[in-house]
This record gives structure tokens, sequence and C-alpha cells, in this order.
């Protein structure tokens, strides 16, 4: 009786140590879990403020994507602009060497005694509209001539000789 009364309490001191080894685990195991909820909720707010960084990262690209888009399309239009510019100021100019070509023709006959008064004023007339056509807004004025190239406007009526001749 002494033996199983031994073994009794023996069975029964392992039991207490197995009961507190157990209560002992199961805190650990709450602390454990505790900590890992902590963890979880850490992870994500973290994974939260990452997201949110990354969108707003992506809005600002998004921004300044769209800007350089619109440069370049107005950088576009400006050069297409430009080169329709260039191409009517190259017209308008050859227009210009024409006329000048024209009035100086026409001068030369009137030198030689025919009476081309009346065209040579026109002539004049189409070469200062071409002149002024052929000169972009951005030149100077100081660049412009009238008249003939080489600075002398003749007086048609004073040196027409008398008569209506054509040539």
């Amino acid at each position: 009786m002494d033996r199983f009364a031994a073994e009794k309490e023996t069975t029964r001191a392992q039991l207490s140590s197995v009961e507190s080894q157990l209560q002992s685990m199961k805190e650990k195991g709450s602390t454990q879990a505790r900590k890992i909820e902590e963890l979880e909720a850490r992870l994500a707010s973290e994974l939260a403020k990452a997201k949110s960084e990354a969108e707003k990262t992506k809005a600002e690209a998004d921004a300044i994507v769209a800007i350089y888009r619109a440069d370049a399309e107005a950088a576009q239009v400006q050069a297409r602009e430009a080169s329709e510019s260039a191409q009517t100021q190259a017209y308008w100019i050859a227009e210009l060497v024409k006329c000048q070509s024209r009035r100086e023709t026409l001068e030369e006959i009137h030198a030689r005694g025919f009476d081309l008064t009346n065209e040579i004023v026109k002539a004049r007339e189409h070469e200062a509209e071409a002149g002024a056509l052929s000169t972009s807004d951005d030149d100077d004025d100081d660049g412009r001539k009238s008249g003939s190239e080489n600075g002398e406007d003749l007086d048609v009526e004073e040196d027409a000789p008398g008569g209506d001749e054509d040539p």
C-alpha cells in the first residue's frame, strides 16, 4: 500500500509537473500568438503604406508623362506651323524675285523709249506686295526695299518719251 501511495504521489507529482508544463506551453503559445497578431498588424500597416506610396508615385509619373506628351504634341504643332510658314515665305520670296525681274525688264524696255508707265507702276505695286508678304513678322523693317534694287526710283512720267508705244 505504501508502494501504491508512493506511486500515487509520484504520479500526482508527475501529473502536476506535466500540468505546469502544459500551462507554461499554453502561455508561451498565447504569447507567440499575440506577437504573430502584432506582426501581422504591422505588416498590414506597412503594406498599406507601400501601396499608398506606389499609387502616389504612379499618379505623379502619369502626370509627368501627360505633361511631356502635351509638350511633345505642342512642339510638333509648332514645328508644323513653322514649316508651313517657311514654305509660305519661300513662295512669296520667289514671287518677289519674279516681280523684281518683271519690273526691271519693264524699266529696261522703258529706257529704250517705250511708254510702259502703267505696267511699271503695276509691277512696282506687285513687287511691294510680294516683298511685304515675303518677310515674316520676325524680320526687321531695315531689310525691306521698295522701288528698284539699285536704289534708283524712276520718275516714270518724266522719263517717258511722248506716245504710247507698245513693244
